[in-house]
């Protein structure tokens, strides 16, 4: 599970962001939607910072004698994530990015054929949807203090986890 850092002031508290007041809730999830790590920030935190410190925070335990595994083979992403130094960092670890480019009016066209780059975003919109769906906590946070509300998160990252092993 995702340590959270202690918090700082009103660092991770509720501030206003592109849609409104607000948190924004961080996932790293794997291929079957299941939450590796989370993390919130306050709506107007860069979401770009806090990949690689997710990124961290993964141990998945293979069955194998040796050290779990901490590095996906790949990441895809939506293209809030769209940024050189993030696909700079993420190639250095080895994890290959799926990040499609975000699209600006004056930016000059790629030569050549168009590469398709089709992100499998469905995934981790099904993971939130099973926060919303089970913990309506986490839809409408009524929490003042944000050690609450990442206590509940963390519940609802645990909860997904043990239907998956009791299944």
């Amino acid at each position: 599970m995702a340590a959270f850092p202690p918090s700082k002031g009103g660092g991770d508290g509720v501030e206003y962001g592109y849609k409104g007041k607000g948190v924004t809730i961080h996932s790293v999830v794997d291929a079957q939607g299941l939450p590796l790590s989370i993390s919130v920030t306050p709506a107007n935190a860069s979401e770009r910072e806090q990949v690689i410190q997710m990124l961290d925070d993964i141990q998945i335990q293979t069955g194998r004698r040796g050290r779990p595994k901490t590095r996906p083979k790949q990441l895809a992403a939506d293209k809030g994530y769209d940024s050189k130094e993030l696909r700079r960092a993420l190639r250095s670890r080895g994890i290959r990015p799926e990040i499609p480019h975000r699209s600006w009016p004056n930016r000059r066209k790629k030569r050549g054929r168009k590469l398709k780059r089709s992100v499998s975003r469905f995934v981790v919109e099904r993971t939130f949807a099973w926060y919303q769906r089970k913990f309506r906590r986490l839809t409408n946070r009524w929490e003042r203090k944000p050690h609450y509300f990442k206590a509940f998160l963390s519940i609802g990252f645990l909860y997904i986890w043990l239907e998956k092993v009791m299944r």
